[in-house]
């Protein structure tokens, strides 16, 4: 079935963050009935991603930014380069939020920061370019794959993380975590299921794991673990 925009709200309000940077607010809804799953297809920007109980839609406010142009050439390059959009097909959402390359403009690159709401039972795949990603109290499963920027993960479910650099912090899953890294640190605590992870470079510190911890390969960089209640295989 071909991709349906649902949009219950739409605004945008406009706002200078300085005389250099132009910035534009958007927001969007969508109606989380019988949608078990949402993807996100983001590029440059930060992005915040919350479970709430008892929410029914998903909520989404981006906030672009524009460096080095005045209002009018930024709303031009927005208008020509942006993708944006919440839609709706079958049983998944789709937040799309990225420039397209081959910019002409001779401040920096522009780029979208994401706040996104779901219902906290929904599974959330995200597929980044660059900048942080803190997801917290998701009891879907949640699957990362991140070109560069820390991740931040608090009080999740099931998580599969496939990263190219920056550092990788989890506190609380209640299932198993699967990680593998290019580079960059990874701390990982409280988990109630295994930990598998295949590092290429960087510290690993691993506590308070109910089942497994597996690490296929710890590259360069520290390994410390402790109070691993299955069994430990980190022949490297």
């Amino acid at each position: 079935m071909r991709s349906i925009i649902v949009m219950a709200m739409f605004t945008v309000s406009l706002a200078h963050a300085g005389w250099s940077d132009y910035e534009e607010v958007r927001d969007l809804s969508l109606d989380a009935e019988s949608i078990s799953q949402l993807t996100i297809n983001a590029g440059a920007g930060s992005m915040d991603v919350t479970g709430v109980k008892g929410l029914d839609k998903i909520n989404v406010k981006a906030t672009i930014v524009v460096p080095g142009e005045d209002k009018d050439d930024a709303v031009r390059v927005i208008e020509k380069k942006i993708r944006l959009s919440l839609e709706k097909s079958a049983g998944d959402a789709s937040l799309e939020a990225w420039f397209e390359s081959g910019l002409m403009s001779f401040g920096s690159s522009p780029y979208i920061v994401l706040e996104v709401s779901v219902p906290q039972g929904m599974a959330v795949n995200i597929d980044d370019g660059s900048g942080s990603i803190d997801v917290v109290d998701l009891a879907g499963d949640l699957t990362i794959d991140d070109g560069s920027g820390s991740i931040d993960i608090r009080n999740v479910a099931h998580v599969r993380i496939d990263d190219g650099s920056g550092s990788i912090d989890l506190v609380g899953a209640a299932g198993d975590v699967s990680i593998v890294d290019g580079s960059g640190s990874i701390s990982i605590e409280h988990v109630q299921g295994s930990v598998t992870i295949d590092d290429g470079s960087g510290s690993i510190e691993v506590t308070d794991i109910d089942k497994d911890l597996i690490i296929v390969d710890d590259g360069s960089g520290s390994l410390k673990y402790s109070d691993i209640r299955g069994t430990v295989d980190a022949d490297t």
